[in-house]
């Protein structure tokens, strides 16, 4: 049994790892070699949506809080790290991390698999991934528009081949909520929230470019490329309203 001695940054109830990718990427891969007897190991990308969320919806700030790997992604969670006097040392964004979990399968032979987006999806991004990383071995790839009395089956197909990770794109919160649900029954060694990467992976939707990445508006770019977005934008200033409110209660 690994004993994961976490390092981590309360924002606003939810548990953050202070983390640098590197080091999310070692312990993912402690992960894989030493499977646990009882469930695979979950990983989750908190940012301030989510954050925000997880204020109103109690399931999903427990779902955070049982997690074996929460990264920061986000700069806004880095921001409020620093304003509530508990900095983390870096942004580690979910897609990023995503895609050195599938350098580092390529390389060490762990097997992966896709399950989320709309129909077609999951399987143009196998097709790409296998394209790029030639013989790396993706088991399935599963869209996340299945039936309900399909889930059953479709956990079953999943684990006959038991990938070593196991990517699931359903958006927040359905996807943490699947996971949680079946975390004890999938015989992966980790089970990671990816939200719209598969859609990404897949060339269905596109990556800001490297400079908004870099100063961290990614947020913004997809509020000018995607402008029916700007309702969850809202979720931005009003998780910095929070954070600075709780700066002043905690400054006291």
């Amino acid at each position: 049994m690994i004993e994961n001695k976490r390092n981590l940054v309360n924002i606003l109830g939810v548990p953050v790892d202070n983390i640098e990718m590197g080091e999310a990427l070692d312990l993912i891969e402690k992960f894989i070699l030493e499977l646990d007897d009882i469930r695979c190991r979950v990983v989750y990308t908190p940012n301030p949506e989510m954050i925000m969320k997880a204020q109103e919806d109690k399931e999903l700030m427990e779902i955070l809080n049982d997690s074996d790997l929460n990264v920061p992604d986000g700069i806004g969670v880095v921001i409020a790290s620093r304003l509530l006097n508990q900095p983390l040392k870096a942004r580690v964004a979910g897609y990023d991390l995503m895609m050195e979990i599938i350098k580092l399968c390529h390389k060490k032979g762990y097997s992966i698999c896709f399950l989320g987006g709309s129909p077609g999806v999951a399987e143009e991004a196998k097709r790409r991934i296998q394209e790029q990383f030639k013989g790396i071995k993706v088991t399935g790839a599963y869209h996340g528009y299945y039936p309900p009395d399909y889930e059953e089956v479709l956990l079953q197909e999943i684990n006959i081949k038991a990938p070593d990770v196991l990517f699931v794109g359903m958006g927040v919160p359905k996807q943490e909520k699947w996971i949680q649900k079946y975390k004890g029954e999938l015989y992966s060694g980790v089970c990671m929230a990816v939200g719209g990467s598969i859609d990404v992976l897949a060339g269905k939707v596109k990556r800001a470019p490297k400079i908004f990445q870099r100063l961290g508006l990614e947020w913004l770019y997809r509020l000018i490329t995607q402008p029916w977005r700007y309702k969850r934008m809202l979720a931005l200033p009003r998780f910095m309203m929070r954070i600075l409110n709780e700066r002043k209660r905690v400054m006291k």
